[in-house]
């Protein structure tokens, strides 16, 4: 089943699957909310899905579809290499990722190993995901739940014994998850920590 908003991609594309004996195509939807639709009528193998699409998105749809329907294994067909988007698609559900500019050979060999359950990547979406993976990671993501309620009160301007009265702990504790803020934030003093935290919003 192919899924796309562009009319001309969809009628491309089955034209040349036309060519291969082993294909038959389903059916087609122009946005994701329709594929889901259509997918629960048709139930295809394999749906080659557009992941930037009004109404509803390629990731989002292929969410949907995987987990209403476990057998349908999804490849996203996409123009856009972006990390964000490779990692969503797969996050999703994708079995694979490939670029529209893919060969009519390759693009086959995809989804017949998608059919047989195995992956297919591009080698620009191979080379996003270990990019991403080696990217240190966020910046506060580190700090625990009570770190950041102390750091939520440094923000407002508090001291250690006011951050203690208000969270009903020792001030000694409070200095103890001070020193482990400024530890995890790699900065040395209170401001700095509070400057940071209001930057990049790791406190609401």
């Amino acid at each position: 089943m192919l899924v796309d908003d562009h009319t001309m991609v969809r009628k491309g594309l089955a034209t040349f699957l036309k060519a291969f004996d082993d294909l038959e195509l389903a059916g087609e939807a122009e946005n994701g909310r329709a594929a889901i639709e259509i997918c629960a009528k048709l139930q295809p193998d394999v749906i080659l899905m557009d992941m930037v699409m009004p109404d509803m998105n390629g990731a989002t749809a292929t969410r949907t579809i995987r987990q209403q329907f476990p057998n349908v294994q999804v490849i996203a067909l996409t123009s856009f290499k972006e990390e964000e988007l490779v990692k969503n698609a797969l996050e999703a559900g994708a079995i694979g990722y490939l670029l529209k500019d893919v060969s009519a050979d390759e693009l086959v060999k995809a989804i017949r190993a998608a059919h047989a359950g195995r992956a297919t990547l591009s080698p620009e979406a191979a080379q996003a995901l270990v990019h991403a993976a080696s990217q240190p990671p966020a910046l506060g993501t580190n700090l625990t739940e009570r770190e950041r309620a102390v750091l939520a009160l440094m923000v407002e301007g508090l001291n250690n014994t006011q951050i203690a009265g208000r969270l009903v702990v020792s001030p000694s504790t409070i200095k103890s998850h001070v020193s482990n803020i400024l530890s995890k934030l790699g900065v040395t003093s209170r401001t700095e920590a509070v400057t940071l935290a209001l930057r990049n919003r790791l406190v609401t």
